[in-house]
């Protein structure tokens, strides 16, 4: 169960970077229903570490805190400043225990540096995705998507990816109605899939409906329909392959595989808080059609069925600590 969580704060961090980290995870939101954690922000001298801003943090606790932290967390920084052998220390000990780490934009070149990537698949910010795989050959780089888990190590791509790499964990270990909490909290999208293309182009052209915020919305409320692009684009007010070109150019991936994704989260929403409702019921609700055509996403996507996932985190379930069947390797993409 994801319970501690320590922040490493290295010296030139990234401000931002760093405050999603403490934005997820720092803050009780037991009051709205949502995971209190145990934080901690360490470093490996306490005392005052610079950020990249040219301002200093005053750090009180050192990395003692992360000897049994469930979640090991790196944020940005410069990626010529060297790695703290103490810093290495903790990473590879938290790799060898089971823990979680977490990189986020230029923090997978500390993973990278302690070891944690090798032989693992890795993103981090589109421009520095090619220097990462030339200094370090053993990761296998994807520059294209916002976050890659690979056996209990998350990297992240830049700025806002952060945060739905961290949902992405809060989901994975607390379910969805606990990352929704925060999510709403942040105001941010509960869930972007990590498979989806950081660099989102801009619209070629000006439309009659001015975004794509009326037709998602329908879509939301129609999820147990078809929904078939021709109906889609008809509501859009363009043709249908007009459509899924700007669809994909504004919101970074398929009609198909928006779709897809609202539905898992509808799914899972269910699964959690209706301990009565039948998978078929469920999969009617959500626009699968079937429990088996929903249990092959569930599977396809989340690495684990419908009724495993209800056990984990359905009204009934008791505290567990991951989904069964686990993934050896996870790259999100639809």
């Amino acid at each position: 169960m994801l319970k501690k969580v320590v922040l490493l704060a290295l010296p030139h961090v990234a401000p931002f970077e760093f405050g999603v980290v403490c934005e997820v995870f720092g803050i009780d939101r037991s009051e709205m229903g949502g995971p209190a954690f145990d934080f901690h922000i360490v470093t490996a001298e306490p005392g005052a570490v610079p950020t990249s801003l040219g301002y200093s943090m005053m750090i009180s606790e050192g990395l003692e805190q992360a000897a049994d932290a469930d979640l090991v967390a790196v944020p940005a920084h410069l990626i010529d400043d060297p790695v703290h052998p103490e810093v290495v220390r903790v990473l590879r000990e938290a790799e060898a225990r089971g823990a979680w780490i977490i990189s986020v934009c230029s923090g997978a070149f500390t993973l990278a540096a302690a070891g944690i990537l090798d032989g693992r698949s890795a993103t981090t910010h589109w421009m520095h995705a090619d220097r990462l795989a030339r200094d370090y050959p053993l990761t296998r780089v994807n520059p294209d998507v916002l976050f890659v888990e690979d056996r209990r190590v998350i990297s992240s791509a830049g700025t806002a990816a952060g945060i739905d790499a961290c949902l992405h964990l809060v989901r994975t270990e607390l379910g969805a109605a606990a990352a929704n909490v925060i999510a709403r909290r942040m105001v941010v999208p509960p869930q972007r899939s990590g498979g989806q293309s950081q660099y989102i182009a801009a619209p070629v052209a000006p439309v009659q409906s001015d975004s794509f915020a009326d037709v998602t919305e329908w879509m939301l409320h129609n999820l147990d329909q078809e929904l078939p692009v021709d109906e889609l684009a008809r509501r859009a007010l363009m043709s249908p392959r007009t459509f899924a070109r700007r669809f994909r150019a504004d919101l970074g991936t398929t009609p198909a595989a928006w779709l897809n994704r609202q539905r898992l989260m509808r799914a899972q929403l269910l699964l959690e808080q209706s301990a009565d409702l039948g998978l078929e019921r469920v999969a009617a609700e959500t626009g699968f059609g079937s429990a088996a055509v929903m249990r092959h996403h569930f599977v396809k996507t989340l690495k684990t069925t419908p009724a495993a996932y209800r056990r984990t985190f359905g009204l009934a379930a008791p505290a567990a600590p991951h989904l069964t069947p686990a993934s050896p390797e996870l790259e999100l993409a639809l």
